[in-house]
């Protein structure tokens, strides 16, 4: 059996249709006026925030929050996107509890700091949802710049210089813009074609022409360098990494194991939860925010049994506590220091995952020499994904390109950031502010060219 043929107990409709509506309903309900204006006044309105530190695109926080608490979520959502042009994306999918409500003084004196991504939602939802740009283009340049993936660093890239009147032409090998906001975030958390809202609203400003379908394994580099002004790489990590197992007889094939973010990317694509297969019982590999994804949307597909399995200890996980608790209270098991060696079918017909129990030492994980198996007639692999790309002349170190604070690589007028650039964190607030940073750069540069 290879991937993809699904075993026989990963089947859809394991659940009725009200039960997939509810288990997928807003993770975060969006604020009514009145609960926005109470939150808003829980702020002190430091004058050296720390959590505007904490942001990756450094929103003036306090001056939003204070404009939403004299009733003005408008100007509160220019403050916000005039640095973020996503926030409205990055209110819903950004791991807050751990960047600006983290450093946030109520936090730190109280424990329950202002909940500032709800607050960023309501504002940008004012603008985003009613379809109003508050931003518009300045006189053609007669510059002309392509952006290589429609990823938030791209978007936010292209956003900026359409801004600043260039021309734009963005390439994207899949059918939607967007990214992983379109096709690698959870669900619950960007309801009602959200990221696809978002993207119409942002193209609103013009001078941005994106086309779909186009790449794919033919980036040609030097010939994007040509034929525009400016390139911008907001490519992201495209290669999957696979599971190192070990062979034997009664070893399965490892590519038994699915890719967390192509499951990911079907279920947000899916116009009927019901009709998308999942397992009875499903392993997933890894400790980030996709392993969490992949497995929190199984359990909530109906499988009955779902567990992370990590081979660190648990409090080296990337994903978030308040991501690894979401995945605790949904019924998801998390095992720590373990690691899988063998995919080994069973005699009725469900195979099962082999692991090795670990640990850590000196910074490194050896195993431990005790093993144990999971059933498991899904195993998704969540194990971070790899740059997909080789370009002659282009510096890439330790899987990522080079770049500099500005996001220039080694080549002219190359500029690259988001996941694929050394810095890139997979959070998409990082990505938005890689790409807002170059857009200003060239901008710069193609000033200084005259």
């Amino acid at each position: 059996m290879s991937s993809s043929e699904p075993a026989a107990g990963v089947v859809g409709g394991r659940l009725e249709s009200e039960v997939y509506a509810r288990n997928f309903a807003d993770l975060h309900p969006p604020m009514s006026a009145h609960e926005a204006k109470v939150a808003a006044d829980r702020c002190y309105f430091c004058h050296d925030a720390p959590c505007v530190t904490a942001c990756p695109t450094a929103i003036d926080i306090p001056l939003f929050i204070r404009q939403i608490s004299t009733g003005i979520p408008e100007t509160a959502a220019v403050t916000i996107l005039e640095q973020n042009i996503l926030g409205g994306m990055c209110a819903r999918a950004c791991p807050t509890e751990v960047l600006c409500e983290d450093a946030c003084v109520r936090e730190v004196a109280e424990g329950a700091p202002v909940e500032i991504g709800r607050l960023q939602r309501f504002a940008t939802d004012v603008l985003v949802l009613e379809n109003r740009h508050p931003f518009t283009r300045s006189d053609e340049t007669g510059r002309h710049v392509a952006v290589v993936g429609s990823g938030p660093a791209g978007l936010a890239c292209a956003h900026r210089l359409a801004m600043k009147g260039h021309r734009v032409t963005v390439f994207e090998p899949r059918e939607r813009p967007g990214g992983l906001n379109e096709y690698g975030i959870a669900a619950y958390k960007t309801v009602d074609e959200f990221a696809r809202r978002e993207v119409e609203w942002l193209l609103a400003i013009g001078g941005i022409d994106i086309r779909p379908g186009c790449l794919g394994e033919d980036l040609d580099l030097a010939r994007l360098r040509e034929d525009y002004d400016a390139v911008f790489l907001g490519i992201g990590l495209a290669g999957v990494n696979a599971l190192l197992l070990e062979s034997g007889e009664d070893s399965a094939s490892a590519d038994q194991a699915e890719d967390a973010i192509a499951f990911i990317a079907r279920l947000r694509q899916s116009p009927n939860l019901g009709e998308l297969p999942v397992g009875r019982d499903v392993v997933v590999v890894g400790g980030g925010m996709t392993a969490i994804d992949a497995a929190v949307q199984s359990k909530l597909l109906g499988a009955e049994t779902v567990t992370i399995v990590y081979r660190r200890d648990r409090d080296r996980m990337s994903a978030s506590g308040f991501e690894q608790n979401l995945a605790l209270k949904t019924g998801v098991r998390i095992l720590a220091n373990a690691r899988p060696v063998r995919v080994v079918a069973g005699d009725d017909g469900v195979q099962n995952v082999e692991f090795v129990r670990t640990r850590t030492r000196n910074g490194g994980v050896e195993d431990s020499g005790t093993r144990f198996r999971l059933r498991a007639d899904q195993l998704f692999r969540a194990i971070g994904q790899r740059l997909d790309v080789d370009a002659e002349g282009l510096e890439i170190r330790r899987g990522k390109i080079c770049v500099d604070a500005n996001g220039r690589t080694s080549l002219a007028g190359v500029w690259a950031g988001g996941d694929c650039a050394n810095g890139g964190d997979d959070l998409t607030v990082t990505a938005v502010a890689n790409g807002r940073d170059a857009a200003e750069d060239m901008h710069r540069t193609f000033d200084q060219e005259g």
